[in-house]
């Protein structure tokens, strides 16, 4: 099979976009682990199955962690084209015949030129919801509405989130990978109040790091009652250096909402671009006084 650098399959080979999405409570995040139900292991399994193939190797837009939800999921997987040909209309019906009820596939069709559904995307949007009223979360939420016992201030919230945003080195709030950069784009970090009095955090960026979105909702919940003040999520940002006083927060509450492609025309372009090393301009050096 083609590896996730590829731009697509060859002359036999069709690459096919899903749209997924999963309650992750029962998961142990989206990718495959030995001896764990994990989604890419259950859809991989029921792919293989409906397409009667060996094997379906899928590539996702963004690895959720255990207990993360996905209503917005993308993934591709590269397939002979005459097993598509023979079995594409089928799929979608098949595979909801087939899938348990806590994993959907909401749609699959064949991807456009230069699509990859990890490196293409401009941006991923998640949505963390948080319920701070005295009672607790409605029993019929409380999969995925983390519950804060302190009453959370949205103003002050958004005024410390205005703060991050931005071509920023999020080393602070991101558990490190060997090799990877930790250099994201935050294009959105915004608190409303939902319908019920729940507090909802969208959290946009082209690109998250290991455990960003957690640790930012972590900081932000901190500032919103009252512990912290505004300024202290962007002095952690300054300081580039995971801070042990950010609570990374309990993963049900997160759940991947969208992610976004630009026009077909420019699908490999994004890909190239997004393939590279982000790093940062080295400061100016200070000028010396009088």
């Amino acid at each position: 099979m083609p590896t996730e650098d590829a731009a697509g399959g060859g002359p036999e080979e069709v690459r096919i976009r899903l749209d997924i999405a999963y309650d992750g409570s029962g998961f142990s995040g989206w990718a495959v682990q030995p001896g764990l139900r994990t989604v890419q292991g259950v859809l991989q399994e029921a792919l293989a199955r409906v397409l009667r193939v060996p094997e379906v190797q899928l590539t996702v837009a963004g690895r959720t962690d255990a207990g993360v939800h996905a209503r917005g999921q993308a993934a591709h997987a590269d397939l002979p084209a005459a097993v598509w040909a023979a079995e594409g209309e089928r799929v979608p019906r098949r595979l909801a015949g087939v899938l348990p009820p806590d994993v959907r596939v909401t749609a699959v069709r064949p991807a456009p030129d230069g699509f990859d559904a990890r490196f293409s995307p401009l941006y991923r949007r998640y949505v963390y919801r948080v319920d701070d009223t005295p009672s607790g979360v409605d029993p019929l939420r409380r999969h995925d509405v983390l519950w804060h016992k302190r009453p959370l201030d949205a103003d002050r919230m958004n005024r410390a989130a205005a703060l991050l945003l931005g071509e920023h080195d999020f080393a602070a709030f991101c558990k490190r990978r060997e090799g990877a950069t930790t250099v994201r784009e935050l294009q959105r970090l915004e608190w409303v109040r939902e319908e019920g009095g729940r507090c909802a955090a969208a959290v946009q960026a082209d690109a998250f790091c290991h455990n960003m979105v957690r640790a930012l909702i972590g900081a932000m919940l901190a500032v919103g009652d009252g512990r912290r003040p505004e300024e202290w999520p962007a002095e952690v940002l300054a300081a580039g250096v995971r801070d042990p006083a950010v609570h990374v927060v309990a993963p049900h509450g997160l759940s991947l909402e969208e992610v976004a492609y630009p026009p077909d025309a420019d699908l490999a372009a994004r890909a190239r671009l997004t393939r590279r090393v982000r790093t940062l301009p080295a400061p100016e050096p200070r000028q010396p006084l009088g």
